[in-house]
């Protein structure tokens, strides 16, 4: 005896849905929590003034480089542990920037490039699976209909 439910999402009882419900609720709310929180400890340091690179033209004096235990507790190494010597053209001060390596950045794509080939041969190989099961349905199907007649 074959179940009367084709879609799946129509078979779930109440609690599950209920369930799933609360799940993507909770889910949905640590993420938009944690962007207003994001947005409030930004709006706290506001005060401080805009360092000259973002208000004007710079040159880099030193390229970018990995941060010595020294330059650690610097703002600008925290974002990427890497920073680059900039002066700033009209007031001609030097200033430090954060900055993001070539290596790493290599590094992430690759590896960025791996998981999504991972995926994509996971994801082929499903569709071939379930193609391969309706298939095996229609089929019996079409059979039960010729044995009927």
């Amino acid at each position: 005896m074959e179940s009367e439910c084709r879609i799946p999402m129509a078979c779930f009882r109440p609690r599950v849905l209920a369930l799933h419900a609360l799940f993507w609720g909770l889910v949905s709310l640590r993420v938009f929590g944690a962007s207003l929180l994001g947005e409030e400890r930004t709006a706290a340091n506001k005060p401080m003034a805009a360092p000259c690179w973002l208000v004007e033209e710079f040159v880099v004096t030193v390229d970018c480089s990995q941060c010595t235990a020294f330059q650690a507790s610097w703002v600008a190494c925290e974002h990427t542990g890497y920073v680059e010597r900039v002066n700033c053209t009209k007031s001609n001060k030097d200033d430090y920037k954060s900055c993001r390596s070539a290596v790493t950045e290599g590094h992430l794509f690759w590896k960025f490039e791996a998981a999504m080939l991972v995926l994509m041969v996971l994801f082929a190989l499903l569709v071939v699976v379930r193609q391969r099961s309706l298939d095996r349905l229609a089929s019996e199907k079409v059979r039960r209909q010729i044995e009927s007649i």
